[in-house]
């Protein structure tokens, strides 16, 4: 094709009506460009228009799953750090105010609903919820020297006992039950099949459907214990700050203790008389065989007093007995002192055993 040299086009040779009908040619392209360029332009913001409404979708989903998770709402309550300093129990509700309950095994009621509250023998109150599908936890603090019992919103019914704290929904919304155990507890579940009920701590989680049994999980103590007095339950171990995901289960029969050791990692079972982990709520210790510093951290919890043993070969030997905490502490330690050759010094809130 012969190439045309601008320069020798004479544009005088135009008539007017072609120049006319070139302007209106040149002018309609021009509009015709202009569409497809806007026409792009509106497809492209709504393609991100969609995007980001999925975007937004999967935050919104993502933060509500965080909010109805309660392994979630137990770690950032521990960053938050909140943990109360108080000689009483402490109800906190969400992670707003805190109620300060006297009795020392303070009883507290929830309604089916969870909205009713009731602590002690008349005490109602009302929990308000702004948004009934987000899941609203409160915490129960249980310190050393009180106690504490607690019916959950779906009948189940939980001992606490001393230096103990349990995390728990208000009501059970979702097709689970999740509460979360720091210390000491015996659980009565009750049934419900479409719930399967979950005590979750820092290294297991126990999955019951309705069963009576008892978890010990104190940060102080190197081991977490799960006894099973009826039922049947289903025990994954994990660490909920590092991962989600459950390994090694067991299944026990009830007598049964699973023991958990945090530092080996390792998992064994044995056959128990369940009563003699279970006798604390009924205000009385039994012990078999037990070494002096096992027996000695629990009155020291159950008193709310320090207890130090000097004599190392004393703190390794082992007893067994029982002892009334109904008794004032004195009586208690009298008790021990029958039974062996040692000899203890009090001051102030301090029992020194030599």
């Amino acid at each position: 094709m012969e190439k045309i040299n601008p320069n020798n086009v004479n544009f005088s040779s135009i008539t007017d009506e072609e120049n006319t009908d070139l302007k209106k040619r040149i002018f309609n392209t021009i509009q015709k460009d202009k569409r497809r360029n806007r026409n792009v332009w509106y497809k492209s913001l709504a393609a991100a228009c969609f995007i980001g409404c999925i975007g937004l979708g999967f935050y919104y989903y993502n933060m509500t799953s965080e909010t109805n998770s309660i392994t979630d709402f137990v770690n950032s309550s521990a960053i938050d750090g909140n943990t109360p300093t108080s000689d009483e129990v402490v109800l906190t509700l969400g992670k707003g105010n805190d109620l300060k309950i006297k009795e020392d095994v303070a009883a507290i009621n929830y309604s089916k609903s969870g909205k009713n509250v009731t602590i002690g023998n008349g005490q109602t109150f009302n929990q308000n919820i702004a948004d009934s599908d987000k899941a609203v936890f409160n915490t129960l603090w249980v310190p050393y020297g009180k106690r504490s019992t607690l019916t959950l919103s779906d009948g189940s019914k939980v001992w606490l006992n001393s230096g103990s704290k349990l995390i728990y929904p208000i009501a059970f919304n979702e097709d689970k039950r999740e509460v979360y155990i720091e210390g000491e507890a015996i659980f009565e579940v009750t049934h419900n099949k479409k719930k399967p009920f979950y005590v979750i701590s820092d290294t297991q989680v126990v999955e019951v459907l309705g069963t009576v049994f008892g978890v010990t999980n104190y940060p102080d103590e190197n081991s977490t214990n799960t006894i099973l007095k009826s039922g049947s339950v289903q025990i994954s171990y994990q660490n909920i700050k590092a991962t989600s995901a459950h390994s090694d289960k067991m299944k026990i029969s009830p007598g049964t203790k699973a023991s958990y050791d945090k530092n080996t990692k390792s998992i064994v079972s044995e056959k128990v008389d369940v009563d003699n982990y279970f006798s604390w709520k009924d205000g009385f210790l039994i012990f078999k065989n037990n070494e002096m510093k096992f027996i000695m951290k629990r009155i020291s919890r159950y008193y709310n007093v320090e207890i130090i043993i000097e004599n190392e070969e004393l703190a390794t030997e082992t007893f067994s007995g029982y002892l009334d905490l109904n008794e004032d502490m004195l009586s208690v330690i009298n008790s021990i002192k029958e039974s062996t050759n040692m000899e203890y010094l009090q001051t102030d809130n301090t029992i020194t055993i030599k």
